[in-house]
Parts: C-alpha cells; structure tokens; sequence
C-alpha cells in the first residue's frame, strides 16, 4: 500500500463526509457582489501599498469594507487586514481561474465597499505575460486608480498615463493619484498635463517618505512586527486622505463582473477534521480563504506555536506547516523539542504531515543561516537548506502528477518566493513534477517520507487537468 492509499484510507470516513459538504456550494449571486477599485501603479514602489492601506483605514471607520490583494503576496494583506479589521483575501489571475476569483471575491460580498491593491505594475505579470492586475480588472470589471510616481517628471505625465491607458483600452483607468509631488507649482503643472489629455486627478499626495514601512528580503517586515502599527496607519490615513477627493474616488465603483455560472466553490487541501496548523511569526503564510473555506467544510483548525515550544494537537488529523521566516528563529526551532517531538510522533502514526517553503524547511535536517550556522530542524524529511550564498527562486509554478491525497488534486497551480537552496535533498517524489509559467521543468516539485510531504512551492488552486 502506497502513503497516499494509507492516508486516504486513513481517512476516507472524512474525506466522503467532507466532499459532500464541498459539493453544497455555497451560492455566489454576481449582481449583488460588492462594489470596488483597483489601486494600481506604474511599477512597484510608486506608492500603492501606502494609499491602499490609507483608505482602508480611513473607510473602515465610516463603512463595512473590504480588501484584497491581486496576486500570491502574503505580508501585504496583514496590513490591509489590520487597516481594515477584517480578513483580506488574495485573488490571484494566474493561478484562479474565473470561478475560483468569484468564490474568493464572495467571501467579501457582505461588504459597502471594496479596496483591491494590485501587484507590481499595472501590466507586469507572470514570465508568460499573465496574472497582472491589467487582466484581473479585465476579468472582474472593476475599475482601476492609478498611482503615479511624480518625482523628476512634470508634463511628461500626460505621455506617461496616457501611454497607460490607451495601451489595453479595456482596462477602465479611470482616474490617477499623483505621489511624491514636490510643491505646490509642481503640483499645478502635474494637472495642467493631465487636463490636457481628459485623466480626472483624484489626489496629489507630497513625498511622505516617513510612511515607508521597513523591509526585508521576501518583503515588507510582518504586520504583527512592527510596533504602534495602529499609530502608523492612523497617521498614513491622516496624510493621504488630506490629499485625496474620498467622495469622488468612492463613487468610482463598480460591480464584480466575473462571468461564471452561479455556484463555484474554492479548493482548500484536505487535512482530515482536525487541522493542527502552525501559527507565529515564524510560519505566517497561510491564506486567509484556506481557513474562510475549512470553516465552511467543518474542519476544525487548532492553532499552535512552535516559536513558543508548543506541540501539535496529539488528536489532529492532518498537520499544516506554512512559510514564513523561521531562519530568523533558527535557534529557537532548534531548541524547541516539544514541539518536534510531537511532530514526530504524529508522524510516526502516519497522519499527513505538509510544510511549504520555511514549513518545508524546518521539515529537514538542518537550516543553515546567513552566517553559516547550521540549526538542527525535524530531521523528518531527508533535506538540508542553505542561507548562507542567497540566490532569489521566483515565479509561478504548476504541479502535476501523482500528488498527496491531502492536497486533494491532479494539478495544482502555485508559486514559488524564496532565497535559501537546497544543500541536500533526497527524497524528491519521482512522479511529481513542477514547471514554470514558460513550460520550463523545475527541479525538486515534491519531497517525501511516509506521511510527511513538502516544497518550496506555495499551492494556491487547483490546475486544470
């Protein structure tokens, strides 16, 4: 008997009583989904994340609002969730397909009103020129503000956004917020330009330079770590909004206009009722609509900390341990035994055991940091990773073959965001294969030992077969 028949039969009981519950979709009625916007950008660090997160808070306060986040980005969505207090979900262009997009954008359908930040900019997509925030606001209808980097530019403007919206006419631009404006007199000339060519301003905003939040290498630092974020973001709304015509960028939304039939679903892997999922600042990166759709299912999700020593739930029936930053935690992973103890242990009674990226990492032998010293992980997977010579693996993935029972799919549609690399790494699922966005073949998709599974890659949907 293979691991995957063990863990299906293991679980079989749940797994019918959970597909049934799968196949009661709920019902996703388009022309009652909530209204919204895209915020855009001519390339990434124009500003859109400051905006973004600016009107979420500010809207928060006078409306039911929601946000999202086009494409697979982990850490920008817990700011937007703490500026809007609410969940905030990821809709993915590449990787959903129409109806999981409906299904996600659902989620959100009780909501006034809704943000959506773009990805990069507006165009810029995957390496086979799809997944950009141009074909979500194609494929959703709703309409896009565009922030524009101003700084060392005054009339040039207009050839700049006019070049942005004539480029692909059915993407609705249908207003821009200049960023970085130096004064006033620039700020004149800036709309002068802009008048000439028929783009409505909706807001000028002066280079602001002390809301820029601190970073790191996959990013921006986690919300949960930067100290009176609240303050931050109470103090970004104040600035921006100042500069903003909130009336007139409000009055731009529109509904979600995906063409799919009434009734979708989304995929969420399949861990059994009892989810034991990792859950600090070490392992992060779960989305939001995984555990939106494991409350629908019925699953039961138990936190627990492995930062803080703690062990998964003896009674769980599948463990989920997500990316994140653990070679900042290396040593306290190393150290924390009771937490690998019981990780063992469960894996010893052949319950499903599945980390991606960092979860994967800590899954093998050792993490070697950035300094060259090497931290004993779980020994569960016979696999080393490397921090000492950072090399970026980037880019959207597609998994085929014959995968876990857990992950509940032929062909899974993915991403893949790290710098580490594999030092050693037996133990590769030969009839699992991964390839870019180009076709290309990646290298090492899958590995595994008894029940316990991994990758770098981050599963996002289920693939077309």
């Amino acid at each position: 008997m293979t691991d995957a028949q063990y863990t299906g039969q293991r679980t079989g009981c749940w797994a019918v009583q959970r597909q049934n519950l799968l196949q009661q979709r709920p019902v996703v009625t388009l022309d009652t989904m909530t209204s919204g916007i895209i915020i855009a950008a001519t390339h990434s660090d124009a500003g859109k994340t400051t905006v973004t997160l600016a009107l979420l808070r500010a809207l928060s306060a006078q409306l039911r609002v929601g946000a999202f986040k086009v494409g697979p980005d982990y850490i920008d969505p817990r700011f937007h969730a703490a500026a809007a207090r609410t969940p905030v979900y990821n809709l993915d262009p590449w990787a959903m397909d129409d109806h999981s997009l409906a299904a996600t954008a659902a989620l959100h359908a009780d909501k006034a009103f809704c943000v959506t930040e773009g990805v990069m900019g507006l165009f810029d997509g995957a390496a086979d020129g799809r997944g950009s925030t141009a074909e979500f606001a194609r494929r959703s209808g709703w309409p896009v503000v565009l922030v524009v980097d101003c700084k060392g530019q005054s009339d040039s403007v207009a050839a700049l956004v006019s070049g942005f919206r004539d480029f692909d006419p059915e993407v609705g631009i249908k207003g821009v917020i200049l960023n970085r404006v130096g004064s006033d007199n620039h700020d004149a000339r800036l709309r002068r330009a802009l008048a000439a060519i028929g783009m409505p301003v909706l807001g000028s905003l002066r280079r602001l330079e002390q809301l820029a939040l601190p970073k790191r290498h996959l990013g921006l630092l986690q919300a949960s770590e930067i100290s009176a974020l609240d303050a931050h973001l109470d103090a970004a709304a104040k600035c921006v909004l100042s500069g903003l015509d909130l009336e007139r960028l409000t009055a731009l939304a529109q509904p979600c206009a995906l063409n799919v039939s009434a009734t979708t679903s989304l995929w969420v892997p399949n861990f059994g009722p009892r989810l034991a999922l990792a859950e600090d600042t070490a392992f992060a990166f779960c989305y939001p609509h995984w555990r939106a759709r494991w409350a629908e299912a019925g699953v039961t999700v138990m936190p627990f900390s492995p930062l803080a020593d703690e062990p998964p739930p003896p009674d769980a029936t599948g463990v989920f341990l997500p990316g994140g930053y653990p070679e900042l935690h290396a040593d306290t992973l190393a150290q924390a035994n009771y937490f690998k103890a019981g990780l063992r242990s469960l894996a010893d009674a052949r319950v499903p055991v599945y980390g991606e990226c960092g979860g994967f990492m800590v899954l093998g032998k050792t993490i070697t940091d950035a300094n060259g010293d090497a931290h004993s992980m779980c020994d569960l997977l016979p696999i080393a990773t490397d921090f000492s010579s950072p090399r970026l693996h980037l880019g959207y993935r597609r998994l085929r073959g014959n995968l876990p029972a857990a992950l509940s799919a032929r062909a899974l549609n993915a991403h893949e965001f790290h710098y580490s690399k594999l030092t050693q790494g037996d133990g590769v699922a030969p009839s699992v294969s991964a390839v870019d966005a180009l076709g290309a073949p990646i290298d090492s998709a899958m590995h595994a030992r008894g029940s316990v599974f991994g990758s770098y890659i981050h599963a996002i949907d289920r693939a077309g077969d």
